[in-house]
């Protein structure tokens, strides 16, 4: 084993140097993503209303919204995979750029929606639009991070998705009131204000985000050095269990097991969130404007969560045991959630649901960053996205009919994401143990 070169740094540069990659990164990814979730998910708010709109009927509503609704992810499923190549190719600044301008466009147009085969034409269209996004930025963070400080990474980048929920259900339930409003219906306003974002920091992500370290105004020539040296190292020593070769990874039993385990988070993850709006009304009562607020609690609890999980993974070094764990806790809050018609115990079961499934994210994508390199990482992670992500539509769809041959009922549907994250608890053990411990260089595996 080779001897390590020298640091070009002091003790002090190097936290300076890391603390600034940080701090100059993340916060602009984790605004990207609140962007990218609240047009992914406000669909679940604006339903409250397009039963007319569309023209279904209540009896089948509920399977044609499903349908629409999970449409976005075959969208996602067909063109993820080609989008992270080009991004390895051309570069993330204007790659990520492209992606958001144009399902900045597409959320936008969502207000023109009028039948439903344009809303199935429209969520597809988001979908395809938005193709890229996750991945690439999760394959991004690998041209920054070890894998060993990777969790937390991702973790913050991540937790977007749960401040879009904090900020963006009582956002949009109040966008919603400004129903007749220079003419536009409530849901119309919500697919406008919260598309126009994108198009805003699409242009600002072309301008000031790096392709890597080499291209970082912001660090010296020595930091750059420091930057990549840790992952040249890192790479070398791993390179006895990754993949590295794209056309490798289609023959890797581990890379289809982290696909069903995607899948089945996405299952449980989008079957609650594109119908949580509608399950808390249904159990409160209240108005949309107090549904935001409640529909908040749950995405507040799992951003604290998944930020301290985070953390405690990359300092034990743990990742399958995180994993595993916390789809356990989920599944156990969605079946308490399913027999408890308690207001309170059923908002309180589903939060414990919705931190479970959320703090699988972090660990898990830090245990499949460490099984990818090379081409294979671009390749790999936008296709464990992809086939994962038709979780998101299955999910929605079979909650959607399950609640229709249930006659409205939630109890089976909330049984459903439970057994999902149940399965995706106990295949995780399946998985064989590989960690990096802080300070050290190689993996251990058992």
């Amino acid at each position: 084993m080779d001897t390590p070169a020298a640091s070009p740094l002091t003790p002090e540069q190097e936290r300076t140097t890391l603390a600034r990659v940080f701090w100059r990164l993340l916060p602009l990814l984790f605004v990207c993503y609140i962007i990218a979730y609240i047009d992914r998910i406000n669909v679940g708010f604006a339903k409250l209303h397009l039963r007319e709109v569309l023209g279904v009927d209540e009896a089948v509503f509920g399977s044609v919204y499903g349908f629409g609704a999970g449409l976005f992810f075959i969208g996602y499923f067909i063109f993820e995979v080609p989008s992270n190549l080009i991004l390895q190719r051309i570069g993330a600044r204007v790659w990520i750029a492209r992606i958001m301008i144009f399902w900045g466009i597409v959320s936008v147009g969502m207000m023109f929606i009028n039948s439903v085969t344009m809303f199935y034409c429209m969520r597809f269209a988001l979908g395809a639009a938005e193709a890229g996004f996750f991945p690439g930025v999760i394959l991004y963070l690998t041209y920054w991070f070890p894998a060993r400080e990777r969790a937390r990474a991702v973790a913050m980048f991540a937790t977007g998705g749960v401040v879009a929920g904090v900020i963006g259900s009582p956002i949009s339930g109040a966008l919603l009131s400004m129903h007749g409003l220079a003419g536009l219906e409530g849901w119309q306003w919500l697919f406008l204000i919260t598309g126009i974002p994108a198009l805003v920091f699409g242009v600002i992500v072309f301008f000031i985000l790096p392709n890597g370290p080499k291209d970082a105004r912001w660090l010296t020539e020595p930091q750059k050095a420091w930057v990549q040296s840790r992952l040249d190292d890192e790479a070398a020593f791993l390179a006895h269990t990754q993949e590295h070769k794209f056309s490798a990874i289609f023959r890797s039993g581990r890379l289809w097991m982290f696909c069903l385990l995607y899948f089945l988070m996405n299952v449980g993850g989008y079957g609650y969130e594109l119908w949580a709006p509608s399950i808390i009304q249904n159990f409160s009562g209240k108005g949309p404007f107090v549904v935001g607020l409640i529909n908040a609690i749950p995405y507040f609890a799992a951003g604290v969560m998944m930020l301290y999980i985070s953390r405690h993974s990359d300092r034990t070094g743990e990742r399958r045991l995180y994993v595993s764990v916390a789809a356990a806790i989920s599944a156990i809050g969605f079946a308490i959630s399913a027999y408890f018609q308690n207001p309170f115990i059923a908002l309180t079961a589903l939060t414990v649901a919705f931190v479970g499934l959320k703090c699988t994210i972090a660990p898990f994508w830090a245990m499949v960053t460490t099984f990818l390199g090379g081409t294979a990482a671009a390749g790999g992670i936008a296709l464990i996205n992809s086939v994962g992500n038709l979780g998101g539509f299955f999910g929605p769809y079979l909650v959607g009919v399950i609640k229709d041959k249930a006659n409205g009922s939630n109890v089976a549907a909330l049984l459903f994401l439970g057994g999902a994250l149940l399965a995706m608890s106990v295949l995780a053990l399946t998985l064989p143990r590989v960690t990096l411990k802080p300070g050290t260089k190689a993996p251990s595996a058992s």
